[in-house]
Order: C-alpha cells, then sequence, then structure tokens
C-alpha cells in the first residue's frame, strides 16, 4: 500500500504495547539475511517498524510507501522526488519517522541501527533503548558516504548496546564501546535440513548438467569474479550455479563459460530445493577490505543443507568452521584440488560433525541472548539514567 503518511493510523495501533523502530539500508524484500531473522523474532514481543533508506521518483510530492508483511512488521519506504536535495530529504524523512512514531502508542521505544547514516535524520530521537547491530564493516563497502565513519563514532556515543555480525568486527570494535558484544551469523536449521530430502528441482537448474558446486548470496565487490572464471576453466566437466542479485558491479563484467550458470536472486524460502540438487557449496569470496570482517550466514546454512563446503580464508570461516575441520581453505592455487576433493567424498561423511557443531546455533537463541542484553541495559537506564551525547 502507499500512503501519504496520515493513512497509517490503525484501530489496532491504540494497544499499548513495546515499538522497536529499525534504521537499515537494506531492503526487506532484498536477501533474506540478518535482519529479516532477527526482526521477525523481535516482532513476537513488540511492533517493528522497518525504515528503508529512500527510493527517487518521478513525483511531485514525497511520500511513504508502506507495506505489512505480518500483522506486527511495517516496512516503510520514504520515496523521494527526483532531485531532492540531502538536506531536504533529511527533513523529509525526519518528519515521516516523526509522524510514524507518533501514530503509535507505546509502552517502550527502542530505537535499532544497522546504518549510521540514519543519524541524520533520526539524531532528535529519545529512545529508551539505542541498538547498534554492526553487521558489517559498511565503510569498506564500494560507494560507501565519505561521512559513514564520523556517522558511526556519533551512533558509538549514543548507543546503549552494540552488537556486531562477527569475531573480527568484536575484535576491531571493541575498544569503542562499553557494551559491545559479538553475535556471529547464526542458522535456521530446520529450514536448510530439508534440502538433505528429495524434492522437485527448479526449472531454470533442472538441465545443468552434474557434478554442481553451488553458491547463493549477493553478488558484489565481494565476490572474487576472477576466481570464479578461473574455476570455471580449469574445471570444465564442473558446473557451477551461481544464485544471487547482482548489485554495486556491472552484469557485463561477469565472466561467462558454458559450465557457469548465473541464475539470478532466488527467493529465501526457494533455496533448499536448489540446494539439495548440489554437489558441493563454494563460497569465493575476494580478499579485500570489504570481506575483511565478513561472518557469511551461509556457512552454517550450506552445511545445515548437508553440502561439503569450500572457501576463500575469510577469517571468521578459517578460525571457527575451518579449525571444526567442517569447510575446506582454499585459494587460486588449490582451489581444483580443494573441490575435486570434496566432491570425491561421501555426502554423509561429515554430517554427524556437522549437526553437533550447529546444534547450539539458532536464530532463536541469537535474538534470546540479544534480548537479554537489552533488558539488562534498558533496567541499568531506568536505575541510573545514562546522559546522552549530542
Amino acid at each position: 500500500m502507499e500512503a501519504a503518511f496520515g493513512r497509517l493510523t490503525a484501530s489496532k495501533n491504540t494497544r499499548r504495547q513495546d515499538l522497536l523502530v529499525c534504521f537499515s539500508h537494506l531492503r526487506w524484500n532484498f536477501v533474506h539475511q540478518r535482519p529479516q531473522h532477527l526482526l521477525t523474532l523481535a516482532s513476537t514481543q513488540q511492533t517493528v517498524i522497518y525504515f528503508e533508506e529512500p527510493v527517487f521518483e518521478d513525483l511531485a510530492h514525497p511520500l511513504l510507501r508502506t507495506s505489512e508483511v505480518s500483522p506486527d512488521i511495517l516496512v516503510a519506504t520514504p520515496v523521494l522526488p527526483l532531485g531532492m536535495s540531502a538536506a531536504k530529504a533529511d527533513a523529509v524523512q525526519r518528519r515521516f519517522v516523526q509522524q510514524t512514531i507518533a501514530s503509535r502508542t507505546y509502552s517502550r521505544l527502542t530505537a535499532w541501527y544497522y546504518t549510521p547514516m540514519a543519524l541524520r535524520f533520526t539524531e532528535y530521537l529519545n529512545p529508551d533503548i539505542c541498538v547498534y547491530d554492526c553487521m558489517d564493516e559498511l565503510s569498506a563497502f564500494k560507494n560507501a558516504p565519505p561521512e559513514l565513519g564520523q556517522m558511526e563514532k556519533a551512533l558509538l556515543r549514543r548507543a546503549d548496546l552494540v552488537f556486531t555480525g562477527g569475531l573480527s568486527l568484536f575484535e576491531t570494535k571493541r575498544h569503542l564501546h562499553h557494551a559491545i558484544f559479538p553475535f556471529p551469523s547464526s542458522i535456521d536449521v530446520r529450514h536448510f535440513h530439508t534440502a538433505r530430502q528429495p524434492g522437485t528441482e527448479p526449472a531454470d537448474q533442472a538441465g545443468i548438467p552434474f557434478p554442481r558446486v553451488g553458491y547463493f548470496g549477493v553478488i558484489d565487490e565481494r565476490l572474487d569474479v576472477g576466481l570464479v572464471a578461473l574455476a570455471a576453466k580449469t574445471m570444465p566437466d564442473v558446473h557451477f550455479v551461481m544464485l544471487g542479485p547482482v548489485v554495486k558491479i556491472d552484469p557485463e563484467s561477469l565472466p561467462q563459460a558454458e559450465n557457469l550458470h548465473w541464475l539470478g536472486p532466488k527467493a529465501y524460502r526457494d533455496l533448499p530445493d536448489y540446494l539439495r540438487h548440489w554437489d558441493a557449496g563454494w563460497m569465493p569470496f575476494a580478499l579485500n577490505e570489504a570481506t575483511r570482517f565478513i561472518s557469511p550466514t551461509k556457512t552454517p546454512e550450506f552445511l545445515a543443507a548437508g553440502l561439503p563446503v569450500v572457501s576463500t580464508a575469510i577469517v571468521d570461516v578459517v578460525r571457527s568452521y575451518g579449525a571444526a575441520g567442517l569447510v575446506e581453505i582454499a585459494d587460486s592455487d588449490d582451489l581444483e584440488i580443494k573441490l575435486r576433493s570434496v566432491l570425491s567424498r561421501p555426502r554423509q561423511m561429515l554430517l554427524q560433525q556437522v549437526d553437533a557443531y550447529l546444534q547450539d546455533m539458532s536464530w532463536e537463541k541469537t535474538w534470546a541472548a540479544m534480548g537479554g542484553h537489552i533488558e539488562r541495559a534498558y533496567q541499568r537506564k531506568k536505575v541510573v539514567p545514562l546522559r546522552r551525547s549530542a
């Protein structure tokens, strides 16, 4: 639904409950990952409003486009006229946020940030709890705003709690905040376990020969396209299936080969249907500033699906899954050796070890632990209110 804001208030919003307002650089309907997992769980306890970055369209006046993805999750996207200045865009977004929050009756307000840039139009907020869930080192990503570093410093001064998307990210930021906790990528085991059972082959994959090595996720500057091209060239008998949206890089720059299949983005619910028909998973990430601190969610997802996995030397993967013997670590010199090795092994070989490793991992446990930190921080503030930085 599209709404100029006034039509958003509904009778159900008069009930008094906690409200979590999230500010994110990621579209809710983009790739299903950490924000969707965590905030869907949060919505079982409180109302969640998910503010996306604005889109710019040919219209005369700004509006707030909204959609209810569930009874307690509202996605709000500012739609701004083309050519609107940054200052005006901030003012409009500030008004949308003010009106959205004012339309709700709540007991406690949590401001949850994925992007520090949202402080440009939310600096006036005085929530009961401010959380910065730092899932990536955004300043290292392609096209990052030059002021992102300064905005993150400001958010760190405001935040009551900081969570990080991996251990490496935690280690580099732990000195920046008094209450910072690592929460690496978790897993919906039940969802990906379904890939271990027989099932229908997706139509766009059905004609691809075996053996198949697959990747799923965002295809951007973090992917080593040179390594992908090398693998396809040196292993012409192996077919490489690549799933995911292409962003921030030219699709025309992607390598092409008869055994390299770029199938585009897929819905999260459909991923097991693809993975069950692969022989191995791989994570051909480039080793650069953008991948230095990542903790790929797909690592445990591949393993839960029952696939052997080969990855480049991403630090958090090496220190956890590599050290546990669950993922083969490879570079351009030994990629073919490692891939052919996992393709030749019985698929059941590591499943018991994998299941033992993953048994204590779930997004539910992650959210419960985060919720414990949030509640303790809230209780501390009630006893001794913290003075906020300007």
